[in-house]
């Protein structure tokens, strides 16, 4: 590994790695609240010390992530480590919110040399200028940039709707720098989780008011995944009346879903009427040019030029922005590391993408994409071809179907006799149902562009 990095910086590759691996979800419950705290060498082995947030979250890196971070430690150091998991007696929320730039503070409490973004929770970069605008994000914005200069007047509530990572919380959270350039801080953000929790612990310690007041008075209030207030119902009551009371005053209200009012289960009429009183307008997932302008804001952000040619590379083998992001500190590491110009074979190279040589496609076989399958979800060859419906079986099966139509352009009949001789309706539904999902679910989206590199690098 040469000069061994900084145990921030290893781990923050680590991290960008484990990013584009597992889910969104996944990274934010467990490994956002972990660090490095120590390595050191035994043998032919690294020690690495893992601090963890809490317990749980100890417990399931060790029975669930294990393997997966090791892996990622060999690639960041070229050593061979393995892991001592330990709780942390500090919250590590702190630490990470102080990186991150968004450390929580009390409602309106001015700190000396904070700056008042800051104080707001609201992340420094989050705003219009650096917001790429594209196709699937063009209204949004434009509405977005109507609420900031008329808040309370143009559209109230704006509801913005959209998939993981499309940049839903940018654009709210654009909208509370352009009012903060207003010198207007009555502004809060936060997660419906935040917003429950709050309440909770006022009801808990008899501090009703107090949280009431919290979040009333504000002129603008912004609720991230608001969807998950829907089923609580003390929760949506405190939430009906937050509403009511910060709109009878003029004030703003901005939310962000992963879904739009309508299609949000469990959640009481009055709010869904409310909430499609304004304007609603979604995001959707960012196409290559898109991706590619988004990749070359963030690089200018970290200090440095990104070639166009290399954004483009990453942009078409990487579908979601957050995986992105994540790969682009891991290139910045690994070049680092390598001690290498960022170019478009050191991207390549990471990546494991390989170029045709002499006008020649790979020709894939159905044995390739039945064990690719297998091995990716974890399902036997035999259970894909069987007639067991289970979720863990079916739709590794369903994603199969797809890629045989897909990729390899069988006929509907051929794939049917190949998965376990199901009839064409089968295949069919199966093709049409995958087609959906990858409209609307990023995360899938993400594995399946995954399973078709590996399909055109395997062999």
């Amino acid at each position: 590994m040469g000069e061994m990095l900084s145990l921030e910086k290893t781990w923050g590759a680590v991290m960008a790695g484990m990013k584009i691996n597992v889910s969104e979800a996944t990274f934010n419950a467990y490994l956002r609240h972990t660090e490095l705290t120590g390595m050191g060498e035994t043998g032919e082995r690294w020690i690495c010390e893992v601090g963890c947030g809490s317990g749980y979250i100890k417990s399931v890196l060790e029975q669930r992530y294990y393997g997966q971070l090791t892996e990622e430690l060999k690639r960041v150091t070229g050593k061979v480590c393995e892991i001592k998991f330990g709780v942390t007696g500090k919250s590590l929320s702190t630490k990470i919110n102080e990186r991150s730039g968004t450390e929580e503070l009390p409602l309106f409490e001015t700190k000396k040399g904070d700056g008042a973004g800051r104080k707001m929770r609201l992340k420094g970069d989050y705003t219009f200028e650096n917001f790429a605008v594209g196709g699937s994000n063009q209204m949004a914005y434009a509405a977005a940039q109507a609420v900031a200069k008329n808040p309370g007047g143009a559209y109230n509530p704006l509801f913005i709707y959209g998939g993981v990572g499309v940049g839903k919380t940018h654009l709210m959270q654009a909208i509370g720098h352009k009012l903060l350039e207003k010198e207007e801080e009555r502004i809060l953000f936060c997660s419906a989780e935040e917003f429950t929790n709050d309440l909770v612990e006022g009801i808990k310690n008899k501090t009703t008011e107090k949280v009431r007041a919290k979040y009333r008075k504000v002129k603008l209030l912004m609720i991230d995944d608001v969807q998950f207030i829907a089923g609580r119902a003390t929760v949506q009551e405190e939430f009906f009346h937050t509403f009511n009371a910060i709109v009878g005053e003029a004030g703003q209200v901005v939310m962000t879903s992963d879904r739009p009012p309508a299609e949000i289960a469990k959640l009481e009429e009055r709010l869904r009427s409310r909430f499609g009183a304004g304007m609603i307008v979604d995001v959707g997932p960012a196409d290559l040019e898109l991706r590619t302008a988004i990749l070359l804001i963030k690089a200018k952000q970290r200090g440095w030029e990104l070639p166009a040619g290399v954004a483009r590379i990453m942009a078409e083998n990487i579908a979601g922005l957050r995986e992105l992001e994540g790969f682009l500190i891991r290139l910045e590491t690994e070049a680092e590391m390598r001690k290498e110009e960022i170019s478009e074979g050191l991207v390549e190279k990471i990546l494991n993408v390989t170029r045709p040589t002499n006008g020649q496609a790979k020709i894939i076989t159905p044995t390739e994409v039945f064990n690719l399958i297998s091995g990716f979800y974890g399902v036997g060859v035999q259970q894909l071809k069987g007639d067991k419906r289970t979720r863990t079986i079916a739709w590794p099966r369903q994603i199969l179907m797809y890629l045989l139509r897909t990729e390899l352009k069988l006929p509907q009949e051929e794939v049917g006799r190949l998965v376990g001789g199901r009839d064409h309706s089968t295949v069919i539904h199966a093709t049409e149902k995958v087609a959906l999902v990858l409209q609307k679910d990023q995360v899938v989206h993400n594995q399946i562009d995954q399973l078709k590199r590996k399909l055109l690098i395997s062999g």
